[in-house]
């Protein structure tokens, strides 16, 4: 059985940082690109970052580029995304996912292309 599971969210004000963790089980790890994305109230889904393991490979959105950086442990399938100055446009569940594909991460960051999901936590940044 397919599982993801994040965990770190919190509140947090302005400035501070949040690492949030996705532990992956049931499937290859390294043959997966695993990817955080984020949903604020009547906002659409959008993804934040991706990283492929087997080869470090990432994607980040324009909005937290230089901020957020993933990485991933591939002895204990699990991703990390450290959020640094984090601000209160950041305020919102943060999920994880998976999809196992060879292209590049820039081409499949996006919510709708993601085969497994993880639940999600919840990111309230103040201000």
């Amino acid at each position: 059985e397919v599982q993801l599971q994040a965990s770190g969210g919190g509140l947090v004000q302005a400035g501070g940082s949040l690492r949030l963790s996705c532990a992956a089980s049931g499937f290859t790890f390294g043959d997966y690109a695993i990817g955080w994305f984020r949903q604020a109230p009547g906002k659409e889904r959008e993804g934040v970052s991706c990283i492929k393991s087997r080869d470090g490979s990432t994607y980040y959105a324009d909005s937290v580029k230089g901020r957020f950086a993933t990485s991933s442990d591939i002895a204990k399938n699990t991703v990390y995304l450290q959020m640094n100055n984090l601000k209160p446009e950041d305020t919102a569940v943060y999920y994880c996912a998976a999809i196992r594909s060879e292209y590049d991460t820039h081409l499949i960051c996006h919510y709708y292309l993601m085969r497994y999901w993880g639940n999600g936590t919840q990111v309230t940044v103040s201000s």
